[in-house]
């Protein structure tokens, strides 16, 4: 591929970490840097400190990704920095409904900021989990993401990094309709367990799609979050010591992490570039 406009691809990066010690911020700049130097395109990218700072992007950048963050996305409804993020997101939709706009602006949500723009959205029910989601998990495709191209190359299930005291579950089937949305992903199913399966990936657009998992997340990072002693402890009280170590053993395996990270966020920009060519 090649990046036919003689200025560099602009990239947005709106970090929701309010300052918090995180590996998305690293494994972001990673991806993309690996991505630009593959793909042989000149690539320049703008951190947005969207929470501490009130900083958002304009819209002379092409791509925007939006990062997870802490905390609950309940409780910061109508904050200051909320009315700037979402002003950010309206100015994104008026220029992507605008017929003399001929390149589009692409959006990566994660986790954090995909449970925002759902309660924004109202497409299904954000709230408290029982208990914290944290580790490798797999997450199962449902049939209209058989052919999202960000999936491709994946396999069903494909394994996942989650980090989320929230979630967003029973989707507005009526409210997705009404804005072309389609559900892809679903975290898996565990019939002993009363609860409802969370959405883990949905398309809202043309050129908005998130993830409720991070798929940026790589082996190294989830390794030393995973031997954090806090982290070992609320994965071993929810779900066991062997569990602990089977999530350990799984960043290992070419086939889970590291194959999610090398393919959703690159097809991503792929999608992007080669439909601003």
């Amino acid at each position: 591929m090649n990046w036919t406009e003689s200025k560099p691809l602009r990239i947005a990066i709106l970090d929701l970490y309010e300052g918090e010690e995180n590996q998305g911020m690293r494994c972001i700049r990673e991806i993309l840097n690996l991505w630009s130097e593959s793909n042989n395109i000149d690539l320049s990218y703008d951190e947005f400190d969207v929470r501490q700072k009130l900083e958002t992007p304009g819209m002379e950048y092409d791509i925007f990704i939006s990062t997870g963050g802490p905390g609950s996305p309940l409780e910061t409804e109508g904050s200051e920095w909320e009315k700037k993020y979402f002003h950010w997101l309206s100015e994104v939709e008026k220029w992507n409904n605008d017929v003399a706009n001929n390149a589009k602006k692409y959006v990566f949500f994660i986790c954090h900021s995909f449970q925002l723009v759902c309660r924004h959205y109202g497409l299904g029910n954000v709230c408290k989990r029982v208990s914290t989601a944290f580790g490798v998990f797999p997450i199962h495709v449902l049939a209209e993401g058989k052919d999202e191209i960000v999936f491709e190359g994946l396999k069903d299930p494909f394994y996942g990094v989650d980090s989320r005291d929230y979630q967003v579950i029973a989707p507005n089937h009526n409210r997705l309709k009404e804005m072309g949305a389609t559900l892809l992903a679903i975290e898996k199913e565990r019939p002993h367990v009363p609860y409802e399966r969370a959405i883990m990936a949905l398309r809202f657009n043309e050129y908005f799609i998130g993830t409720q998992f991070h798929p940026e997340a790589d082996a190294v990072g989830m390794s030393m979050y995973l031997q954090r002693e806090d982290k070992k402890a609320t994965v071993i009280a929810e779900y066991g010591e062997e569990k602990w170590k089977s999530m350990v053993e799984q960043l290992q395996d070419p086939d889970k992490i590291m194959y999610t990270y090398s393919h959703i966020l690159p097809n991503f920009l792929d999608q992007a570039v080669g439909e601003l060519v």
